[in-house]
């Protein structure tokens, strides 16, 4: 790895707290993007918009998707903006290229009724059982990402004000409550948490692999696709969807799109306004009783 990349990569790590996962698809793209200028007998900067270009062309022949081609070409800009920060280069080829058009795609989430059967299912009493249940309760109540759900402690718990403190994107905090429902189910599995791995576990994680170790994205993305199964639900669900869910369902119940996204932690209220489909049912309704001519 060369040596303005490997810099690169510690500034966002060091830096700008960047998760592992973000660092490790920065690493990736832009290796991918150094083997295409090695083939091509240049270095970094030999490159130039052109040269960007048929990077994305090349992605494009391959049927590489809009969403990963643009975010590749985030990751050489933000390279090449570092390396002028840094005075190793003058200029920045990618910031003319233009973000290739993206596809506009609905989130998928489950209606309020849909949500409700899958959260009711029947459970066993086993612990692992009572932690995949106050797990699914938590991220709808909460409309926490996975990566924040798997990085939670037993501190970051208050029962008290029924509050979670989350940690997000660049290790930002934010506190974000959750319902009873989600209470309950939490207080139960904690109650016999030590159960598991018969008490050989991670002290601080709150949720626990069977051999008592911090639970992976993987084991969620399981978890989640079990239940779906389980339930009358005939659609692809994906951890997230419950994210959606919740956004969706605060959002029909009348919240405030900028408390929404507080709680989702997004930066851009342009992110969260993805979240705004609402089903024609309830547009009609919430016309009818407020427009003065309806």
């Amino acid at each position: 790895m060369s040596d303005k990349l490997s810099k690169f990569l510690d500034f966002l790590k060091y830096e700008k707290n960047a998760s592992p996962h973000t660092i490790s698809g920065y690493r990736r793209d832009l290796l991918q993007f150094k083997n295409y200028l090695k083939n091509k007998k240049l270095n970094w900067e030999q490159a130039d918009n052109i040269v960007i270009r048929g990077f994305l062309a090349v992605l494009y022949e391959k049927k590489v998707k809009k969403s990963t081609s643009s975010r590749k070409l985030a990751a050489i800009r933000s390279f090449y903006q570092f390396c002028i920060q840094r005075k190793w280069m003058a200029d920045n080829p990618a910031k003319v290229v233009a973000t290739p058009k993206q596809e506009k795609t609905v989130p998928s989430f489950l209606t309020e009724e849909e949500m409700a059967e899958f959260l009711d299912f029947p459970c066993s009493g086993k612990v692992l059982d009572l932690r995949d249940k106050a797990m699914l309760e938590l991220l709808y109540a909460s409309g926490i990402r996975v990566s924040e759900l798997i990085g939670l402690n037993l501190e970051d718990l208050n029962f008290e004000e029924r509050l979670i403190r989350v940690k997000g994107k660049g290790k930002k905090e934010r506190m974000i409550p959750f319902g009873k429902t989600a209470e309950e189910s939490l207080q139960i599995y904690i109650s016999r948490r030590m159960m598991i791995n018969k008490g050989k576990i991670d002290e601080e994680a709150l949720f626990l692999n069977y051999r008592g170790q911090r639970l992976s994205t993987r084991s969620v993305e399981r978890t989640v696709s079990f239940c779906i199964q389980r339930s009358a639900v005939r659609r692809k669900i994906s951890p997230h969807s419950l994210r959606h869910s919740f956004a969706s369902h605060l959002l029909s119940r009348g919240a405030d799109l900028r408390v929404i996204q507080e709680l989702l932690g997004h930066e851009s209220l342009a992110t969260t306004q993805k979240y705004t489909h609402l089903d024609l049912r309830h547009l009609l309704e919430v016309y009818k009783k407020s427009h003065p001519r309806s």
